[in-house]
């Protein structure tokens, strides 16, 4: 029913198995989330690819010594539970090696972006 912890899940999955890529149905929010997993160096590429069945977006996966550069994901705010914060109550993954991501009002941020904003959001998902 989570259609974020899905993409979330089948990313990691994938990198896991060795896979080069893995196509997800398509949505702006998904498409949002590529867009910031890209820039902050977790995944080589995303686009979208229209198919028969439907628009999906393919995302690459970046690998680092053989080794899937995403390798623990663990979604936070759930349909069931969700969890918002502030500025202040961003904490860093991880002692710094890991990323949270938020929705803010200013679109899909981690956690050292929304803190130089000076925004708050709903806490998506960490990687660490």
């Amino acid at each position: 029913m989570d259609k974020i912890g899905d993409m979330l899940v089948t990313i990691k999955n994938a990198g896991r198995a060795g896979k080069t890529s893995v196509h997800i149905p398509y949505s702006g929010y998904k498409m949002n989330i590529a867009r910031a997993l890209f820039q902050e160096g977790y995944i080589k590429s995303y686009a979208q690819k229209d198919t028969n069945t439907g628009s999906v977006l393919e995302i690459d996966l970046l690998y680092s010594d053989e080794r899937p550069r995403i390798t623990e994901i663990q979604r936070i705010s759930k349909p069931s539970r969700r969890l918002y914060t502030n500025t202040k109550g961003i904490r860093p993954v991880k002692q710094g090696h890991g990323s949270v991501f938020l929705s803010t009002p200013k679109g899909i941020l981690t956690g050292k972006q929304a803190r130089k904003e000076q925004v708050g959001g709903e806490i998506l998902f960490e990687i660490s």
